[in-house]
């Protein structure tokens, strides 16, 4: 008995978005988009481990189920797939979900297909499967060898595939042998209505950092961000100017960081404000953002700094290019020098024109990446594939 696609009702959308719940860009723009399709009237199941960072609790028609974890004496390790894959399993069975629309691909793509594998040949039933790939499930996870074969697999089984960036695309073509034209660029996207210039001196004076130059970095703090690579490149700020460095989140790295800032002698200087719900406040307060990664998939936090009126400092790497735009919107410098980094920085608080010139760009290349238009994309490319398909399965010979 194969699955049979007919055509539902298009109008209402029942999702399930399977993510990590983090602080970094791939649980945010999950979280974004299930918050903004329930907003306009799909049922959207949102699944994790934990519940995401930004989950609304006030939004209509959002939802959140937590995979418990098995703790199985016999397992040394627990196996959060099989949990993961069961739960989804139980969302098409219990709410009728017509899309599975996983962030990152492992093993969260994997996970889906298996679960769909199972609805077919156990249950009889259909589900669509969506994969959006943020960077690192391509560029680090999916490249080690005892990942690789299985990311390869998970993701040319998806039915639609979308990257933020054309940069990514490339990668994932050209290192999982996937098809020219199968996956979409949907860049990602922001609440310019949250994220705005605001009154600096104010944000600054909440922060305690009077009329000092401020400096920021956003990010998990993983190897792949360089902030490390930050922290050298502000102790050359902090020998030219008097400014401090704002560091939000958290991650293995943060630790590492706090050290070379005191082997630096600027740690004084150092706010480590971990994660932060009211981001925008600190991004407002600051002059120049850092974001040396050396293989940013887009740049989500640059965006958000950028809609704010503050100009980015980074390596020209990934994605980054695609989101900041060197000269007008920030500075792109080679990837990997943090003193050719720290000089930019210097040199761009130092020119109060060109500052100026930039903050006001900055907001307004952001306007490009407005949630409503993104949104209404991915809105589009899910219900494309929600359309043909029912559950139960309609057996091919009762058809007709």
């Amino acid at each position: 008995m194969s699955p049979q696609r007919v055509s539902p009702q298009p109008e209402k959308l029942c999702l399930a978005v399977v993510c990590y719940p983090t602080y970094g860009g791939s649980g945010v723009v999950a979280t974004e988009l299930a918050t903004h399709l329930a907003g306009r009237g799909h049922e959207v199941h949102m699944v994790s481990y934990q519940e995401p960072f930004r989950f609304d609790h006030g939004c209509p028609n959002l939802f959140f189920h937590r995979v418990e974890v098995s703790d199985y004496p016999l397992f040394e390790h627990a196996p959060y797939m099989l949990n993961l894959t069961n739960k989804i399993i139980a969302l098409v069975e219990d709410r009728g979900v017509q899309v599975v629309h996983s962030h990152y691909a492992i093993p969260h793509a994997q996970a889906a297909w298996m679960a769909r594998e199972v609805l077919r040949q156990e249950r009889g039933l259909d589900v669509a499967l969506a994969c959006t790939l943020h960077g690192t499930d391509i560029t680090v996870v999916g490249r080690e060898r005892s990942f690789f074969e299985l990311t390869r697999f998970a993701i040319r089984r998806q039915d639609l595939l979308t990257t933020p960036s054309a940069w990514l695309r490339k990668e994932t073509e050209t290192f999982f042998h996937v098809e020219g034209g199968m996956i979409e660029v949907v860049p990602n996207f922001l609440d310019l209505e949250r994220f705005h210039p605001g009154d600096r001196a104010a944000r600054k004076r909440e922060l305690g950092v009077g009329d000092r130059w401020l400096i920021s970095h956003v990010s998990n703090f993983r190897p792949v961000k360089r902030v490390l690579d930050v922290v050298q490149a502000f102790a050359l700020v902090r020998e030219r100017l008097d400014a401090r460095l704002a560091l939000v989140g958290d991650g293995p790295d943060l630790p590492a960081a706090v050290r070379l800032a005191q082997s630096l002698g600027v740690a004084e200087d150092v706010m480590v404000l971990g994660r932060l719900d009211a981001l925008e406040r600190v991004l407002q307060a600051s002059d120049l953002f850092l974001l040396p990664s050396v293989a940013e998939s887009f740049g989500l936090a640059a965006l958000e700094a950028q809609a704010c009126g503050c100009p980015v400092v980074g390596y020209r790497a990934g994605g980054l290019p695609e989101v900041v735009v060197d000269g007008e919107t920030g500075i792109l410098c080679p990837a990997g020098e943090d003193v050719c980094l720290g000089k930019l920085a210097a040199d761009l608080l130092d020119d109060g024109p060109r500052l100026d010139a930039m903050r006001q760009a900055a907001r307004a290349g952001a306007e490009r990446f407005a949630a409503a238009s993104m949104v209404a994309r991915y809105e589009s490319l899910l219900r494309r594939l929600a359309r043909g398909l029912r559950s139960p399965v309609v057996e091919d010979s009762a058809v007709g």
